[in-house]
C-alpha cells in the first residue's frame, strides 16, 4: 500500500471516530453507510448525514474536534456523578445490612462456629442486649469531622467565623460611638450564668444521688429476686422506691432550687437539662438490666447480671442514653482535639451573645412597648428568622457536635454518631430521626418500642403520638421553668404542625423541592419561637403582676401588656 493511501485511511478512521463521539452512539451498520452527494466540497453530505466533513487531503476542522471533546467530557462527568451516587448508596445499604446481620447473631450461632463452655455460654447470654433492643455501637466519627476535611465545607465554617468577627467589630464600633469608649463587660453573659456556685452544688447532689440510688436498688433487688418466693412484691417495692426517688430527688429538687432562687436562664438550662438527662440515664440503666435478672434461673447465681459499678459510672458520663456494659473504645485520647472542641463551645457562647445584643434585644425591647398589632407581629416573625436560624445552628454545633465529641474523646467513646445529615432531609419524619440521634434512640427504644410491646404491636399510630407527646411536654417543661412563664408555643408547634408535617412530609417525599419546603418551615418556626418568647419575656418584666392568680399564670402577658 502506498504511503499516501495509508495516511488517507488513518485520517478517515479518525474522522469517523470524531463523528461518532459528537453525534452519539451509532449502530455499526449506520456508521459505515455511504451517503451519495453531488457536492464536490462535501457540504451536501454534511447536511444529509450530520457528520463532520473529512476532506480528501486527510485534515479535520479544529472546532469540530474541540466540540466533540467537550461533549465527551460532559458525558464523562455525568457518568462519574451517577456512578459515585450509586456506589455511595450501595455502600450504605451494605453497611446497614452488615450491622443488622451482626445484631441478629446470638449465642447459638456463635457456638456452632466456636465451641463454648457452659460458663461462657451463660455469660454471653446474660451480657447480650435484650431481644428487640438492637442498638449497635460501632467505632465511627461524627459527620462534621469528615465533612470539615473537604475544603468546600471548611469554607462555610470560615464564613461563620467571619460573620462573628463582623458582629464583634460592629458591637465595638457602636459602643464606642455611644459611650466614647470600648465596652467589654459582657453583662448579658454574666447575668445569664448568674448564681453559678449554687448550680454546681445542686448538680453535685443530683449526680451523686443518681450514682448511688439506682445502682443500690438494682443490686439489692437482683440479690433477692431469683431466690425469693415473693418476687412480685419485691419488684413492686423496688420500683416504687425508684419512682419515689426520681420524683422527689431528681424531679422536685432541681425545680424547687430554680424557682425558689430565681436563677437566670442559662443557669436554669444547665440544671433542668441535667435533670432530664439523669432521669433518662437512670431509666435506661434499670430498663436494660432488669430483664437480664428476670431471665436467670432461680438456682443460678446473679453475680453476672448486675453490672460492675465502674461500668455504671462510665455510662453516666458517656455521651449516650442507651446503657451497655461495654462500648467500643478508641485506643488513645487526643487532648488537642478536646481543647479545640471546648474552645469552639466557648466561641459559640460568645457568638450567641453578639446575636442577642445586635439582633434581638434592640428589636424586642421596642416592640414590647407597643400593643398587640398584626402588622408588627408579622414583621417581628420575619425579622426573627435570621437570629433564630443562627441560634439553631449554634445550639446544634456547640452541643451535639463539640460538647459531645469532647466528652467522647476524653472517655475514648468510639461511636460518635450523635446526629446524621439532617440538613439533607426531604421530610420531617427523617429530620426528627437525624437531628438528635442520642435522644431519638432513647425515645425509640424506651417509649415507642416498649409501647408497641405492651400493646402487642397493634397501635403504631398511638405509639407515635405518645412519642410526640412526651417530647413536646418535656421541651415545654424545660422552657417554662427556665424562662419563668408558661407560653406553650413550642408545644403547639410540636403537637400541631409537627405531627401534621410528620405524616404529610413523610419519607415518600423525595427531591430537592421537599428539602426546600423543610428548610422554609424550619426557618419560619424558628422565627415564631424567637419572636413570641422574646415578646413574652419583656412583657413579664414591663408588666408585672404582684399577686397573680392561676389564670394570670396561664395567660400570656404580651397579649395585654401596655407599659
Amino acid at each position: 500500500m502506498h504511503k499516501n493511501d495509508i495516511c488517507s485511511w488513518c485520517w478517515g478512521f479518525s474522522c469517523r471516530m470524531v463523528n461518532e463521539g459528537a453525534g452519539g452512539p451509532r449502530s455499526r451498520r449506520g456508521s459505515h453507510k455511504v451517503v451519495p452527494s453531488s457536492d464536490q466540497d462535501g457540504t451536501g453530505a454534511e447536511r444529509a448525514t450530520g457528520e463532520v466533513p473529512c476532506p480528501s487531503n486527510g485534515t479535520v476542522e479544529v472546532e469540530h474536534i474541540i466540540s466533540a471533546k467537550l461533549q465527551l467530557k460532559k458525558k464523562a462527568e455525568h457518568l462519574k456523578a451517577d456512578l459515585m451516587r450509586q456506589f455511595d448508596t450501595q455502600v450504605n445499604e451494605f453497611m446497614d445490612s452488615l450491622i443488622e446481620e451482626s445484631a441478629s447473631l446470638d449465642s447459638s450461632h456463635v457456638s456452632t462456629v466456636f465451641p463454648l463452655s457452659e460458663k461462657e455460654k451463660s455469660k454471653l447470654r446474660v451480657t447480650q442486649p435484650p431481644q428487640g433492643q438492637s442498638k449497635q455501637f460501632v467505632i465511627r466519627r461524627s459527620l462534621l469531622d469528615d465533612l470539615f476535611e473537604v475544603n468546600h465545607i471548611r469554607t462555610i465554617y470560615h464564613m461563620f467565623i467571619a460573620l462573628l468577627i463582623l458582629f464583634i467589630f460592629s458591637t465595638l464600633v457602636v459602643d464606642f460611638i455611644d459611650e466614647g469608649r470600648l465596652v467589654l463587660e459582657f453583662d448579658l453573659l454574666v447575668y445569664a450564668f448568674g448564681q453559678f456556685p449554687l448550680v454546681v452544688v445542686t448538680w453535685m447532689c443530683m449526680f451523686l444521688s443518681t450514682l448511688v440510688v439506682p445502682y443500690v436498688l438494682l443490686s439489692v433487688w437482683a440479690n433477692v429476686y431469683p431466690t425469693s418466693n415473693h418476687q412480685g412484691l419485691w419488684t413492686v417495692l423496688a420500683g416504687s422506691l425508684l419512682l419515689l426517688y426520681q420524683g422527689l430527688c431528681l424531679g422536685f429538687l432541681p425545680t424547687y432550687v430554680v424557682l425558689k432562687n430565681g436563677l437566670p436562664p442559662a443557669s436554669c438550662f444547665i440544671l433542668i437539662l441535667e435533670q432530664v438527662r439523669l432521669i433518662m440515664k437512670a431509666h435506661s440503666f434499670i430498663r436494660e438490666n432488669v430483664p437480664r435478672v428476670r431471665s436467670l434461673e432461680r438456682s443460678k447465681t446473679n453475680s453476672v447480671a448486675v453490672p460492675q459499678f465502674t461500668q455504671y459510672i462510665y455510662f453516666l458520663f458517656a455521651p449516650t442514653l442507651i446503657y451497655r456494659d461495654n462500648y467500643p473504645r478508641n485506643p488513645c485520647i487526643r487532648w488537642g482535639y478536646v481543647a479545640i472542641q471546648f474552645s469552639q463551645v466557648l466561641g459559640c457562647l460568645f457568638y450567641a451573645y453578639y446575636i442577642f445584643v445586635r439582633l434581638c434585644i434592640p428589636q424586642f425591647r421596642s416592640i414590647s412597648m407597643q400593643l398587640f398589632d398584626l402588622r408588627a407581629m408579622v414583621l417581628c416573625v420575619f425579622n426573627s428568622i435570621l437570629p433564630g436560624v443562627l441560634v439553631l445552628f449554634l445550639a446544634f454545633f456547640a452541643f451535639l457536635h463539640c460538647w459531645l465529641n469532647a466528652f467522647a474523646e476524653m472517655l475514648r467513646f468510639g461511636d460518635r454518631m450523635f446526629y446524621k445529615d439532617w440538613w439533607n432531609s426531604t421530610s420531617f419524619a427523617n429530620y426528627y430521626r437525624t437531628w438528635n440521634v442520642v435522644v431519638h434512640d432513647w425515645l425509640y427504644y424506651y417509649v415507642y418500642r416498649d409501647f408497641l410491646w405492651m400493646t402487642q404491636k397493634r397501635f403504631r399510630a398511638a405509639a407515635m403520638l405518645v412519642v410526640f407527646t412526651v417530647s413536646a411536654v418535656v421541651h415545654e417543661y424545660v422552657l417554662a421553668i427556665c424562662f419563668g412563664f408558661f407560653y406553650p408555643v413550642l408545644f403547639c408547634l410540636f403537637m400541631c404542625f409537627g405531627m401534621v408535617f410528620n405524616f404529610v412530609l413523610n419519607d415518600r417525599r423525595k427531591g430537592p423541592i421537599w428539602n426546600v419546603i423543610m428548610w422554609t418551615a424550619l426557618f419560619l418556626g424558628q422565627g415564631v419561637l424567637i419572636c413570641l418568647y422574646s415578646q413574652e419575656w419583656y412583657a413579664q418584666r414591663f408588666c408585672p403582676i404582684q399577686e397573680p392568680s392561676f389564670i394570670d399564670l396561664l395567660k400570656p402577658r404580651s397579649w395585654t401588656c401596655s407599659p
